[in-house]
């Protein structure tokens, strides 16, 4: 598999990008940075450690993309992640260092330049793709597919009840992917609080095995692991963006999954950034409003996932 992973890159982030860098048979030809979880370009400095931990320095260019949302300032998670999006880990600086150009122009690039070839993965605001569909729109027919993080299923937020943090951020972003033509698949928090928890226990697995990349592993996800059990009430930690990173690697993991229709909420008070997603239970929209559109499914979106799958996933990608 050819892969480019959209991020901004904090904690789970970073282990998303491990599940990738260290997986047979995947070649991950770029990560590009967006704004999103800590300060801009510190997302680019925890992707180059990832990069260095993982032996793999010098071999994936690192591309910076949006330092903003397309219509309000950046927000940030660092409640979640850390100043440094690291659990303040202080990681000494990586020798790579950002190459030049920039992430959309890369995007569009790569994927026009291989047209069937490549899959992305987006891990963050999607900032960066709505730019390279702006500025190509062809790119939706010729990328392979599109995974994304973000959005909730029928369910509660992150950020707001409505709305999950890769969304609220950018809708404006998240409305014109979804609408673009892309063969997609949706990860949503939803999801991931069903199947992408890793318990204490499985924690302390992923500790044991006391390799560099597990030692890196459980330092960053420290601030993350105390922010679930202080604020979400969890006895573990929520990997949302790892998840989806071994989903995309290896469907066999997907267990069950709908076609749906899938919009973006970017002007309501109270339910700004909520994704929208159709529902067999509710009537055909002639039925119910004449006035309602009708809409066609747009995205796969993924209802349950083998978590036993995705710990030994992970737990490879720290061997």
């Amino acid at each position: 598999m050819r892969l480019i992973i959209d991020t901004d890159t904090a904690g789970d982030d970073v282990f998303s990008l491990m599940i990738a860098l260290t997986r047979a048979g995947v070649s991950v030809e770029a990560i590009t940075i967006a704004h999103g979880n800590v300060g801009f370009a510190q997302h680019a400095e925890n992707a180059l450690a990832t990069l260095e931990v993982c032996g793999r320095a010098g071999e994936v260019p690192v591309y910076l993309g949006a330092e903003r949302p397309l219509s309000r300032t950046p927000l940030a998670a660092t409640y979640v992640f850390g100043a440094d999006g690291m659990s303040d880990a202080g990681f000494p600086r990586a020798a790579q260092r950002p190459a030049p150009g920039e992430a959309a122009d890369q995007i569009v690039r790569r994927i026009m330049g291989a047209p069937g070839e490549i899959t992305l993965l987006t891990q963050a605001p999607l900032t960066n793709l709505a730019l390279a569909v702006m500025m190509e729109p062809r790119i939706a027919g010729a990328c392979r597919h599109l995974w994304i993080m973000g959005g909730t299923d029928n369910g509660v937020g992150n950020v707001t009840p409505a709305a999950e943090y890769n969304f609220y951020v950018d809708p404006e972003a998240a409305k014109i992917v979804l609408g673009a033509g892309f063969d997609v698949t949706l990860v949503t928090w939803t999801e991931t609080l069903r199947d992408g928890l890793f318990t204490l226990e499985q924690l302390a697995e992923l500790e044991a095995l006391d390799t560099p990349r597990s030692r890196f592993f459980t330092t960053v996800n420290r601030t993350s692991l105390a922010f679930a059990r202080k604020t979400q009430g969890l006895g573990g930690s929520l990997h949302p963006d790892a998840l989806t990173c071994a989903l995309a690697l290896d469907e066999a993991l997907i267990l069950d999954s709908d076609r749906c229709a899938v919009d973006v909420e970017t002007k309501g008070e109270l339910t700004r950034g909520y994704l929208s997603v159709s529902h067999p239970i509710l009537p055909d929209a002639e039925l119910a409003d004449p006035e309602l559109p009708r809409r066609q499914a747009n995205a796969r979106v993924i209802k349950s996932a083998n978590r036993a799958g995705f710990f030994a996933a992970m737990k490879a990608a720290l061997a």
